[in-house]
């Protein structure tokens, strides 16, 4: 069965009635939306229970200029930057990623990863879904959704946290604010928005603080009121649903566990320098906290942050370099808010420090790291050769921890990285299902027979990239 296009109708957990209800816990403070969408379900309990880190490279960097560096094409193709060896032997990447290159033994690097969607928004969707079909109707749930609803975090913590709110791509489709066919419930909760970042000296996380002049005994008070009211007239089924749901908001706004692991202040300042204080870093910083607390998904949206000097919102889908953005301004390889000498050198940092530490800390062993974008760049740059265009045909990926097997590499791409030389060309498919494999879910597993009859995945895991 096409996993995107299901037989069953869809029918969401939450009914005109149970809407109303949202409604009348908002009225009294147990509205919290978001946190509604946070997760629902009983944790699996064990110790071996698997979480990811997926970080998206939104607009879609070139993997010429990154980690499929062409240092001995023409120089219309290979770009301004150098390549250096990497850990990996054989493995070189651009000049501008050295602590990234000296931290290869901890990932695989994938470079035959490809598929024919050229388009943002559809390709953010192929990218987060694992499903070929990016069109706009496609509403097959992300990675995010599907682990709430399969292997949900503990009481008290988030299932799916994403970390920056998107001006365009997935958010102009609004699919990344939703559970698509798995429903609201499994939505992730979202925190970050234009210069509200954890980079900023005041970021807190305001959702879970309770309305003014309101106790967290009088919550729990309002709580048992609207259950008694209720409770009488409450049928099985989709309003159960709703019951768990509002009972996961009372834990969550009430729970320390939550408030610490959101909160970077825990941190010791040396640990936040080491990420770098810039948006990024502080985004994966807290991406590993609260992987660490029992997060089972945090998608990260890798937008560096503020370009030195700017005081104005930067674009967020930053690693879209075309040609037009750098008229009269620098080029693809400028510090400016579309350029890889601000972007490169503040993922290096972040990224490296965030694998080290994973690995430090015992973590790494069943955390996922996922970094990829919808798709790379041209080989050829346009225009006035300032910029690179949408190329989903050959680009990179990497994958990191969950038995993954570090220092490795997994096909090639030809001499001027446009198209596949070896190995298979991973499709989002493939992608997909080696993900859902690294965290312990078997492809053909269905999530929700009620209402989504369908697998997880369609496509095969890469197992020769395990260990």
């Amino acid at each position: 069965m096409n996993a995107s296009k299901p037989n069953l109708p869809f029918s969401g957990l939450l009914d005109r009635r149970a809407l109303l209800r949202v409604g009348m816990l908002e009225s009294i403070g147990l509205g919290l939306p978001s946190l509604l969408q946070a997760g629902s379900g009983s944790a699996t309990k064990s110790n071996d229970v698997k979480s990811c880190i997926f970080i998206m490279l939104n607009g879609g960097p070139s993997h010429i200029d990154t980690i499929d560096p062409k240092p001995d094409a023409p120089a219309e193709i290979r770009g301004a930057y150098q390549s250096i060896p990497t850990r990996t032997p054989g493995i070189r990447f651009t000049e501008m990623l050295p602590r990234l290159a000296a931290a290869s033994n901890h990932f695989c690097l994938i470079r035959s990863m490809s598929h024919k969607t050229a388009d943002h928004v559809e390709g953010a969707h192929v990218c987060l879904s694992g499903q070929s079909d990016g069109s706009r109707s496609n509403r097959t749930p992300y990675f995010g959704s599907v682990m709430a609803k399969i292997n949900p975090s503990p009481i008290g913590m988030p299932s799916y946290v994403w970390l920056h709110n998107l001006l365009v791509g997935t958010k102009k489709a609004g699919r990344n604010e939703n559970g698509g066919l798995l429903g609201s419930a499994f939505a992730p909760f979202r925190i970050g928005t234009d210069l509200d970042t954890p980079a900023q000296p005041d970021f807190r996380v305001r959702a879970f603080e309770a309305p003014e002049g309101i106790s967290e005994d009088a919550l729990r008070e309002r709580f048992a009121l609207l259950e008694n009211v209720e409770k009488s007239a409450r049928p099985t089924g989709v309003n159960n649903d709703m019951q768990r749901l509002q009972e996961r908001a009372l834990d969550l706004i009430t729970s320390p566990a939550a408030r610490t692991a959101f909160d970077l202040q825990q941190e010791p300042g040396r640990v936040r320098d080491r990420y770098g204080r810039h948006q990024l870093g502080q985004y994966f910083l807290l991406a590993r906290r609260l992987i660490e607390a029992g997060v089972r998904l945090v998608s990260v949206v890798a937008c560096p942050g503020m370009p030195p000097g700017s005081t104005e919102a930067p674009v967020r889908q930053l690693w879209d370099m075309h040609d037009e953005y750098y008229e009269g301004k620098d080029n693809t390889y400028g510090k400016g808010p579309y350029g890889l000498g601000m972007a490169l050198p503040r993922l290096d940092q972040a990224l490296a420090a965030l694998l080290d530490d994973l690995a430090e800390r015992g973590l790494l062993k069943n955390t996922l790291v996922v970094v990829a974008g919808e798709f790379g760049r041209t080989p050829k740059f346009e225009g006035k050769g300032r910029g690179r265009g949408h190329w989903p045909y050959c680009y990179s990926g990497i994958l990191a921890g969950a038995g993954i097997r570090g220092g490795s590499v997994y096909g090639s791409s030809d001499q001027t990285g446009a198209y596949v030389k070896s190995g298979l060309p991973v499709t989002p498919e493939m992608f997909g299902a080696t993900i859902f494999h690294a965290l312990g879910v078997a492809p053909e597993t269905r999530p929700d027979q009620r209402n989504l009859a369908y697998r997880v995945s369609e496509g095969e895991p890469l197992l020769d990239i395990f260990s």
